[in-house]
């Protein structure tokens, strides 16, 4: 792929952005869904790209615009690469730049955040393995790790289908892939339809503490828009210019977040391949954000010790990683496939439809039971990442809250340390297939099983009526 090709892909997400700005600013249909600019912008690419125009032209025998609709095969294949690298940009910055919080505020707000995660997590193979053995497995012959696709799908996203694949042509579920990746698609699609109906429902119903729907609310504010003196500053300066561009510093730190976690990960991967890598490859599917995130973590941690926390403006950081996460946004839904799903129907269908019922049911009927406070902020997040994209999780709460005032953000990364390594993506998704192959689907349902009731009694029982975890404001040393 040339240099030029890159450029241009990078361009062209930025005039899609510039576009889905209009589009947001003059149609009150957008401004009524809250539907941030990222959203438009991707699905015009989407129907500009060769999924919608590349087959509307195939068929009227435009072969120009067949292969890469609007923008060409190349430029798709930059854009297709983009979210897996963007998505680790996104979660080092979650930290950099804010002092690092005591143990016992991270605590208060893993305890529910990470119980609601299992519950989404866990719940998926309970579900997913159920129907493959009562239903799918003697109705329609599948294979019983068919079971195993709700989760690799949904919680792992495309990153996870993809790397999934070979172990499952490898173990004689040829079609896997392709069922992994339609399931991907068909989680990311219905997690914003139905994460944007779910914030418009909790605006309108009051369970959001930050968003109003009234008519009353300002034209500026509905359009997107900052005017006149309310333009809050983008970020504070950290050194002098004729040093460097505090931004230019921000991309250094940010970069060296990231291969800390490249390093950590790839470490991690070493031992395993001298170890157990002959019986089952884990951590060669755990992806690297989550460890990105670590990194950042870290140079927060040593920036505070040694009494240069000044140097990491948390303003530059959230432009970066907002600037970031609408790329993704556009560049993954840009590229999304709508071949698997046509392909591959029936069981597929019912396992999809019933994945999407368990996610829907732990949002709207769990998640105000396990969080005592700010549940659609905090359990919107969650959601998001159960259906197929962490980023289409950021996305549902940078909706519920714009001006970031819930502590969602933080549970979700205090989460994300835990969780990921496990589920979308970590052990537990890695070694499902190959579980399933050698010892069958039982042991795997049944130990999912019990981590998910250990999951949802606790929750219901334990952080969603322990009044320490409705109390965290304060942040004691």
């Amino acid at each position: 792929m040339s240099p030029s090709t890159v450029g241009l892909a990078l361009l062209l997400l930025g005039l899609l952005a510039l576009v889905g700005t209009v589009i947001r600013v003059r149609t009150r249909f957008t401004q009524k869904l809250f539907l941030p600019v990222s959203i438009i912008a991707g699905f015009l690419a989407l129907v500009l790209g060769p999924e919608v125009l590349g087959r509307l032209a195939g068929l009227a025998g435009v072969g120009a615009f067949e292969e890469g609709g609007l923008f060409g095969a190349d430029v798709m294949s930059v854009w297709s690469e983009l979210p897996g690298l963007l998505i680790s940009v996104v979660f080092a910055t979650l930290f950099l730049g804010e002092r690092i919080p005591s143990p016992k505020r991270a605590v208060t707000l893993l305890g529910p955040q990470l119980s609601l995660g299992v519950t989404f997590g866990a719940g998926q193979y309970v579900v997913g393995i159920l129907l493959a053995v009562v239903l799918l497995v003697p109705l329609f012959g599948v294979s019983p790790m068919f079971g195993a696709l709700i989760e690799i799908g949904f919680e792992g996203g495309h990153g996870t289908a993809a790397g999934m694949a070979p172990v499952m042509t490898e173990l004689g579920f040829e079609e896997g892939g392709d069922l992994a990746l339609a399931m991907s698609t068909v989680g990311i699609v219905s997690g914003i339809l139905i994460g944007v109906f779910a914030v418009n429902w909790a605006a309108r119903r009051g369970h959001s503490d930050f968003l109003d729907s009234k008519a009353e609310m300002p034209e500026d504010e509905q359009r997107g828009l900052y005017t006149g003196e309310d333009r809050p500053s983008s970020g504070s300066l950290t050194v002098r210019a004729s040093s460097l561009e505090s931004l230019t510093l921000a991309i250094g730190v940010v970069a060296l977040a990231i291969i800390i976690g490249q390093l950590m990960l790839t470490g991690v991967q070493a031992l395993e391949a001298a170890l157990w890598a002959d019986f089952v490859e884990i951590f060669a599917y755990v992806p690297l954000f989550p460890l990105a995130m670590l990194g950042g973590v870290i140079i927060q941690i040593i920036a505070d010790r040694t009494g240069r926390g000044g140097l990491l403006d948390r303003g530059t950081m959230e432009r970066i990683q907002g600037a970031a996460l609408d790329l993704l946004i556009i560049s993954a839904l840009a590229t999304l496939s709508l071949d698997a799903i046509a392909n591959n129907f029936g069981p597929f269908a019912i396992l999809a439809l019933a994945g999407i019922a368990w996610n829907v049911f732990v949002l709207f009927v769990l998640a105000p039971r396990f969080i005592q406070r700010y549940w659609f902020e905090r359990g919107i997040g969650d959601f998001g990442q159960s259906m197929g994209v962490t980023a289409t999780g950021l996305l549902l709460m940078r909706m519920a809250d714009p001006n970031r005032k819930s502590p969602a953000y933080e549970a979700f990364g205090y989460k994300q340390l835990v969780f990921e390594p496990f589920f979308g993506g970590g052990i537990i998704t890695a070694a499902a297939i190959p579980l399933i192959v050698q010892f069958g689907p039982f042991p795997l349902l049944i130990g999912m099983s019990i981590l998910l009731v250990v999951a949802i009694v606790s929750g219901l029982f334990y952080f969603g009526r322990n009044p320490r975890f409705k109390n965290f404001e304060a942040d004691p040393e």
